[in-house]
């Protein structure tokens, strides 16, 4: 039985400044093609992560959103007089 390795996401700050780096390196031209590909590659598993990092983020918000419109408006109580 093959076993899964799982291998943890970064989080988005990392993968985006990884994807930075990747972008760089690619746009200097002066890398093989094989190694261009495996750079493209990882770059596409990072874009993906981020985009469910950013999805994740705003239903996170949108759940939030929906819950203040209904929610009861709470007094503000000021200590100054």
């Amino acid at each position: 039985m093959a076993r899964k390795t799982s291998k943890k996401q970064p989080d988005f700050e990392t993968a985006l400044a990884e994807l930075e780096e990747l972008v760089e390196t690619l746009e200097q031209g002066d890398i093989s093609l094989e190694e261009s590909l495996k750079l493209f590659e990882r770059g596409v598993t990072l874009t993906r992560s981020c985009q469910k990092s950013l999805q994740q983020a705003e239903q996170k918000v949108q759940i939030l959103m929906e819950k203040s419109a209904t929610g009861e408006p709470e007094e503000f109580d000021s200590d100054e007089q």
